[in-house]
C-alpha cells in the first residue's frame, strides 16, 4: 500500500476514535461553541461593538467574538489535541506497536492531519451554524470574505496540526501532557485577541503575541468576518493579510521541521 493510502486509512481510524472520546470532543470540539455562547449571553446587554465612538460600522457581541472562536477551534484541534494525544500514544506503547507495522511516520502524519481537517471543518460549520441560527449573527455575503476564511483556515489548520505533533515531544508522559500543553494554549488565547479585545492589550503583550501563530490566525479570521472599519483596531491599523499568510507559512515550516526531527516511535529515554 502507498504512503498516502496508509495515511488515509489511518485518518479514518483516527477520526472514529476522536468522536468516541467524550472529554476530547467537549474540550476541543464543542468548547469554542460553548465559549461563544457564554460571551454572547454575558455581554449582549451592552449593545453592539464599534471600532470607534463615531464609526458607522458595528457588529453584535456574538459576531465580534466569532472570528476568535474559529481561530481558537483550529488551535485546540491541532496543537492541543494532537500534542496531548500523541504524548499519550507514546506513553501507552501505541507508537511502539505502530513502529512494527508498515505505517511510516509520513503516513502517520497524514492520518493525524486529515483527522484535524475533518474535525476542524465539521467544527467550523457547526460553530457558524450556531452563530447564525441561534445567536443571529449576520455572516458575510461576499465571496471574497469566504475566500479569505478558506485560505486562513487551511494554512492555520496545517500549521496547528504540525505544531501539535512537534509539541508532543515535550511532555515526558501522558500524565504530564495536559499540564504542559494546556497552559501554553490557554495563554496564547488570552494574549492573541480570542477572549480579550486585542487593541486594549498593552503594546508589549501585542508584540509578544505577534511572534506566535494564533494572533495571525485570529487576525485573518477577523479580516474575513468583521466590517472593514474594524481593521483600525489591529496593531498596525490594517488586516495585513500578506503578513498573516507569511507568519502562518513560517510556523507551518517550523512545525514540519521540528516534528520530523523529533518524532520517534519509541522515546529515547524509554
Amino acid at each position: 500500500m502507498s504512503t498516502m493510502t496508509l495515511g488515509l486509512a489511518r485518518a479514518r481510524y483516527e477520526t472514529k476514535g476522536y468522536f468516541r472520546s467524550p472529554d476530547t470532543v467537549f474540550f476541543t470540539f464543542l468548547f469554542p461553541i460553548v465559549m461563544l455562547g457564554i460571551f454572547t449571553a454575558a455581554f449582549s446587554s451592552l449593545g453592539d461593538i464599534r471600532p470607534g465612538p463615531t464609526s458607522a460600522d458595528h457588529v453584535s457581541v456574538g459576531a465580534y467574538y466569532l472570528p476568535g472562536m474559529l481561530a481558537a477551534g483550529v488551535l485546540l484541534s491541532g496543537v492541543q489535541n494532537l500534542a496531548v494525544d500523541i504524548a499519550g500514544e507514546k506513553s501507552d506503547g501505541t507508537l511502539k506497536r505502530l513502529g512494527g507495522t508498515p505505517l511510516s511516520p509520513v503516513s502517520y502524519f497524514v492520518g493525524k492531519l486529515c483527522r484535524v481537517f475533518a474535525t476542524g471543518i465539521l467544527q467550523a460549520a457547526l460553530l457558524l451554524g450556531v452563530a447564525r441560527f441561534v445567536f443571529g449573527v449576520a455572516l458575510p455575503t461576499e465571496w471574497s470574505a469566504w475566500g479569505t476564511f478558506a485560505w486562513v483556515f487551511v494554512l492555520g489548520t496545517v500549521a496547528s496540526a504540525l505544531l501539535g505533533i512537534a509539541l508532543s515531544a515535550l511532555p515526558r508522559s501522558s500524565r504530564s501532557a495536559t499540564a504542559v500543553v494546556v497552559p501554553i494554549v490557554l495563554v496564547l488565547q488570552f494574549i492573541s485577541g480570542v477572549y480579550l479585545q486585542f487593541s486594549v492589550l498593552p503594546a508589549w503583550m501585542q508584540n509578544l503575541a505577534s511572534a506566535f501563530p494564533l494572533k495571525w490566525l485570529a487576525q485573518g479570521m477577523r479580516a474575513a468576518f468583521l466590517p472593514d472599519g474594524f481593521k483600525a483596531l489591529e496593531q498596525h491599523g490594517g488586516w495585513e493579510l500578506g503578513w498573516v499568510a507569511l507568519w502562518l507559512v513560517a510556523w507551518l515550516i517550523v512545525g514540519l521541521v521540528v516534528s520530523r526531527l523529533t518524532f520517534r516511535w519509541i522515546r529515547r529515554d524509554a
